[in-house]
């Protein structure tokens, strides 16, 4: 290991990520730490369920399969594995890696971290009945297990960034107050918190890469903080400051990332390219974290289901009309909540039936799983024969299916255990940083000045800006960004908050926040309950919001001909 760089690669963004990506990263090239991030707010309430079968489970099964093929290799290189799949049972995970070490005759010290798991203290917090109530912990007790010699370190809910920075806190030797380069390993935690989002996945402009199996990415950490983003050699997708880019813009807000380690200015970060597939962060400035942390609530809200009627040819809209008033009218009892959304995709004389063909959605939430089960179920099938022309169902609706509502919570960092787990078995506390939050007022750069008046072209907006958007609770984020100078002068004075609410009339009646983050050349807005009480209650045909930023850039603006 250089002691000057630390090489710390991810091999997963979400819990069902490619299952190969673990042996992927360990064959591929060098690393001395590789993660893996499991975790978002709707795999908590999927783990909570998960218990309530199981009080012996909670925790992401697929890591546990996944090192029973590739646990040998990671030994044999070297590489110490850092992952938060331990979900609601952080120990159980790590009692059955003992187990698993074991039955394939490998010695290996396991660690864990806890304390995140306050669903027994919900009435002390007043969080009310919950499923499922974890408190973001931070990277420290991370950086403990990797001090006291631990090759695997599982976690429950620590920030996603925080499984690079406890790596790189342990390996330079970094103080709870070196606020800089926890921030820059912050950033470079956030790059490779989704995976292949950092390579080329779910890039906007991914027709000037090959994006058909995006390789993994892998972080560079220097002493500094500052980071080099990269992945191996001869794996797919591409590392190029747009797609670093694409993931820095992704699910944030304003110009500070505040986590429980620190706070990072994102109006503070120089990106640079720095070769092929290499894309350099630095110049991170870094801020104590404020002194509250966040907690994730989960409840279990009712039950839902679905049905879609395809509507064909002509008179699309009465087709819709009649069906919405034979449910009105049959669905009894009425669901607490009924929602009909009719997508017109068809066209005018189309030459197949398909691109003749409109989708009327009903969905249906209720607290009893009877009334949008059988109930409805058989509502939307009794029409088959007494509705309109040419009516037919893609698929039957099945039974009620129970969703999850989601709250954020923040309470007292001092009220939160945080505790490590070293591989003898030694619990030790880790305390929560203790700083001061008198912090100076992100400085609002002057905008610059718009381009000169000239002719424009009326196209998409997706001709000249990349996107990317995502979810965090029951709020939608789109950051936008270009690539040039005079791009940058006509986007921030053309795409304000009212235009955006034009051009994505869903917005309209929402709250939206516009963040500047001239450094990047991107804009980011945070469009408050627009997916309502989060994804897994969200009756929103885009439930998380993933496609919101393609959205916009398929919307028509009028651009200066001078940046086509």
């Amino acid at each position: 290991m250089d002691a000057r760089t630390l090489r710390i690669g991810n091999a997963s963004g979400f819990y069902g990520d490619r299952f190969s990506a673990f042996r992927e990263m360990l064959e591929g090239g060098p690393l001395d730490v590789l993660t893996g991030d499991y975790l978002a707010e709707l795999t908590m309430l999927i783990l909570g369920r998960d218990r309530l079968k199981n009080p012996e489970g909670g925790y992401a099964r697929t890591f546990l399969r996944q090192l029973e093929q590739t646990l040998g290799l990671a030994l044999e290189k070297k590489v110490r594995i850092v992952a938060n799949a331990g979900g609601l049972n952080p120990a159980g995970l790590a009692n059955d890696l003992r187990v698993l070490a074991t039955k394939l005759g490998l010695s290996v010290r396991v660690a864990h971290v806890e304390g995140d798991d306050l669903v027994g203290r919900a009435d002390e917090f007043g969080f009310g009945e919950s499923l499922t109530a974890n408190a973001y912990l931070g990277a420290w007790g991370i950086a403990a297990c990797l001090d006291a010699g631990a090759d695997i370190v599982v976690t429950g809910r620590v920030t996603d960034a925080s499984l690079v920075v406890g790596p790189a806190a342990s390996h330079f030797g970094w103080k709870r107050d070196d606020w800089d380069r926890l921030a820059g390993a912050m950033v470079a935690g956030h790059v490779l918190e989704c995976g292949a989002q950092a390579t080329g996945g779910n890039f906007a402009f991914f027709g000037e890469l090959d994006a058909r199996r995006p390789g993994f990415p892998l972080a560079e950490v220097f002493a500094d903080g500052s980071s080099i983003i990269t992945k191996h050699p001869g794996t797919g997708g591409a590392v190029t400051v747009d797609t670093v880019k694409a993931q820095l813009v992704y699910e944030i807000a304003g110009a500070r990332y505040a986590g429980p380690d620190a706070t990072a200015r994102f109006d503070t970060i120089a990106i640079e390219s720095a070769g092929t597939d290499r894309v350099r962060l630095s110049g991170v400035r870094g801020e104590p974290p404020p002194p509250d942390v966040k907690v994730c609530l989960n409840r279990l809200g009712g039950f839902r289901s679905e049905a879609s009627f395809i509507l064909v040819g002509l008179d699309i809209e009465e087709k819709a009309a009649l069906v919405r008033a034979q449910l009105d009218a049959t669905l009894k009892p009425r669901p607490a909540e009924v929602l009909y959304t009719l997508a017109r995709t068809d066209h005018a004389d189309a030459a197949t039936e398909e691109q003749a063909s409109a989708t009327l959605r009903v969905a249906v939430k209720d607290a009893d799983a009877k009334v949008v089960g059988r109930s409805f179920s058989g509502a939307v099938v009794e029409l088959a024969l007494a509705s309109y022309p040419g009516f037919f169902l893609p698929a039957l609706p099945g039974d009620g299916s129970p969703f999850g509502v989601y709250t954020p919570a923040f309470i007292d960092a001092r009220k939160v255990p945080h505790v490590a787990v070293l591989p003898d078995g030694k619990r030790l506390d880790v305390a929560p940083t203790d700083a001061s939050r008198a912090l100076e007022a992100v400085a609002v750069p002057p905008l610059p000045a718009p381009p000169s008046a000239g002719p424009v072209r009326r196209v998409p907006l997706g001709r000249v800006a990349l996107a990317r958007s995502g979810d965090k609770g029951g709020d939608a984020n789109i950051g936008v960004w270009v690539r040039t100078d005079e791009a940058w002068r006509w986007l921030v004075h053309a795409l304000t908050e009212e235009h955006l609410r034009t051009l994505l009339p869903e917005t309209r009646e929402l709250v939206i926040h516009r963040h500047v983050l001239p450094n990047l050349r991107a804009l980011n807005f945070v469009v408050e309950r627009l997916l309502g009480e989060g994804v897994s209650s969200s009756t929103r045909f885009d439930a998380q919001g993933k496609a919101l930023g393609e959205w916009l850039r398929a919307r028509h603006v009028d651009v200066p001909e001078s940046l086509l």
